[in-house]
């Protein structure tokens, strides 16, 4: 397992899947280790995924200062892992809370991303959060399912603040909820760093002006991946969210929740490939 050491001395590690052009690949949660991401759906056939585990998360160590968990501390992260692989430039891609933490990289290191993919990404460094009601919306489409009625009261009272999250919402975080769903989701609990979650997005994350000057000036294509059933983002927050990228693109995946790579693995994959597959940035 391959390990490099961030600036303040902490020892994070990667993961390496697949063969050809290196994919950074950074992880959501917020602060879930990698292997949530799995091979992408079949994305490792195309290039070699390099899968960071968040200091704190999976194979990384635990960082001794926890304030380093928040969102815009964990940028000199990933230039150092950028440094680490010996990339001049990079294509990066990263799912849900993982986009916050791209977007703010590009800001900051715009000549070091060729090409950006953001996977069903809440904008929460655009300062465009997922709302109650986007949540709930996208919920209703869900309405028929055989779990929906037992669920759908407990799931808009959570959202409401008046109860705690309960894991018998999993289903309407994927577009389809069968074996494979499940098996996905069992991980999870094992697989977050909840201490970490609570700081990653903390006073002080995001400076939404500033990223969005930043990101202005960005020479990458940037593909925004939304899912048709997901409410965080939906697609509509994901289609207003491409409009801070001068090279943006919006692609909504059909039948597709939170997690677009276990919905549709052919899919989601022939998608972003096609989108690796066009010229990179701009010098």
């Amino acid at each position: 397992m391959p390990t490099f050491t961030a600036p303040d001395g902490t020892e994070l590690a990667f993961h390496l899947r697949g063969e050809g052009p290196a994919l950074v690949v950074l992880p959501g949660g917020p602060m879930r280790a990698s292997a949530y991401l799995g091979d992408l759906g079949g994305l490792a056939a195309h290039r070699r995924l390099v899968l960071l585990d968040l200091r704190g998360t999976g194979d990384s160590t635990v960082p001794s200062d926890p304030e380093t968990y928040r969102c815009d501390r964990l940028v000199a992260d990933v230039e150092a892992l950028r440094v680490r692989l010996g990339l001049e430039r990079m294509d990066l891609l990263a799912h849900s809370a993982g986009g916050s933490l791209a977007m703010l990289y590009a800001a900051r290191h715009p000549e070091r991303v060729s090409r950006l993919v953001l996977v069903t990404a809440t904008p929460w460094a655009l300062g465009m959060p997922a709302t109650p009601e986007h949540r709930l919306a996208a919920a209703r489409l869900r309405r028929g399912e055989p779990w929906f009625e037992a669920t759908f009261p407990s799931f808009e009272e959570w959202l409401a603040g008046k109860t705690d999250f309960d894991p018998a919402f999993a289903p309407f975080f994927y577009g389809r909820w069968d074996a494979a769903a499940a098996e996905h989701d069992a991980r999870a609990d094992e697989e977050f760093n909840d201490d970490a979650a609570d700081v990653y997005g903390s006073d002080g994350a995001y400076d939404p002006p500033a990223t969005r000057a930043a990101l202005s000036r960005l020479t990458a294509p940037v593909l925004v991946l939304a899912g048709e059933l997901d409410g965080g983002p939906c697609p509509e927050l994901a289609r207003s969210s491409v409009e801070a990228f001068p090279r943006g693109e919006l692609t909504v995946q059909p039948g597709a929740g939170h997690y677009p790579w276990v919905d549709d693995p052919a899919w989601f994959a022939g998608r972003v490939v096609e989108f690796l597959n066009q010229a990179p940035a701009e010098r």
